[in-house]
């Protein structure tokens, strides 16, 4: 395909929710009910201007603009057979309903070649989303020696696919290295935000020697983009390919998780510290905390989309609670399961993304 040539999305079949379904068809059951009465009721009554709504049913479960163009020329024929059996009502009466037929047809049509549209524009739009989300949010290895990972990721925005939230991990000489993170904000700058510290942090984590110093590299980069006022809450971790302990340094972010022989606990940092691009501004540092696992254990990071859900009634995620009843032990069920659970909670959908990734140690 040359250069700058488009390439057509092709749109999925229409389908119709089954609550919608039923409302058409007790709508043409109405439709076929007063045509009846009318060819029964005699020359002295007529209900053809209800016709016009045939065009509007039609156009209603269809992408293809012939279906209500061919239901209008249905209805049309029908106002003129009622007009024939119907010689005692007044010609304007059939003529206006002719005019309603013709111009519910026009507007029927018009609005099906819109709504298909932007069907086709937001589809395109998704599948570049996707495109950019697979390069930006690359997908991690299920397994690295005795540690299987697993990631999840839901935007908020359904037809946006991608937002705030980043992750990913680095396999160097030395183990894993992870970052999971949320730009603060939204919008596309978020977006540029997230690949701006995705970018750093592949670069560095192969040749920053400490975890602390891999944080300062981060906050040093985002503290020198342009003033928009962006900060990043982030979770980093160096997971040591031979036994050892873990380390992980807090940049502001939700305490990760550790569920172990079913008990779940917070992993707190030694000492507190600000988002990265904050910590000139805020002071402090940043710090090391270390845990041992065990064979059996998961490590659970995630973003504030995930323990801040809220549901009806304005009441938190009860993430730790939900986690340690789980029955799942690999990962991905986990996180299926976890997202699954968080989207039932709220019932309506996320307010903000989501980002979760597990890691599991086995045997």
């Amino acid at each position: 395909m040359t250069s700058g040539a488009r390439k057509d999305v092709k749109l999925p079949p229409a389908r119709l929710p089954r609550r919608a379904r039923r409302l058409l068809t007790a709508a043409y059951l109405l439709l076929v009910a007063a045509v009846a009465t009318d060819a029964l009721s005699g020359p002295g009554t007529t209900v053809s201007p209800v016709l016009a709504a045939v065009p509007v049913l039609a156009g209603a479960s269809t992408r293809a603009a012939r279906v209500p163009l061919l239901a209008g020329v249905a209805a049309v024929l029908s106002v003129g057979l009622l007009a024939v059996t119907n010689r005692g009502i007044s010609a304007s009466v059939h003529v206006t309903a002719l005019i309603a037929v013709v111009a519910a047809t026009l507007a029927s049509v018009a609005n099906v070649v819109l709504v298909t549209a932007r069907e086709r524009e937001l589809l395109q739009v998704r599948t570049v989303s996707e495109a950019a989300q697979r390069a930006l949010l690359r997908p991690p290895p299920e397994r690295v020696g005795r540690v299987r990972i697993a990631v999840r990721y839901a935007a908020a925005a359904a037809e946006a696919r991608i937002g705030g939230d980043l992750y990913d991990v680095v396999e160097t000489s030395r183990g894993l290295r992870l970052i999971l993170g949320d730009v603060q904000g939204s919008g596309l700058g978020v977006v540029e935000t997230a690949a701006d510290v995705l970018g750093v942090f592949r670069d560095a984590a192969r040749t920053e020697p400490s975890l602390t110093g891999l944080a300062g590299r981060l906050d040093a980069a985002l503290a020198r983009r342009p003033a928009d006022g962006r900060f990043v809450t982030a979770m980093l971790a160096d997971v040591p390919s031979r036994p050892g302990p873990v380390e992980l340094v807090n940049c502001g972010h939700p305490h990760p998780m550790l569920r172990r022989a079913g008990v779940v606990c917070e992993l707190e940092p030694p000492e507190h510290a600000p988002p990265l691009a904050l910590l000139e501004l805020a002071g402090g540092r940043y710090t090391t905390g270390l845990f041992d696992p065990r064979p059996g254990d998961l490590l659970l990071l995630y973003t504030d989309g995930v323990s801040e859900a809220r549901d009806a009634e304005g009441r938190f995620y009860p993430l730790a609670e939900r986690l340690a009843g789980l029955p799942a032990e690999d990962p991905d069920e986990v996180l299926e399961a976890l997202l699954a659970d968080v989207r039932n909670h709220t019932r309506t959908g996320l307010d903000d993304d989501a980002a979760m990734l597990a890691l599991r140690w086995t045997h």
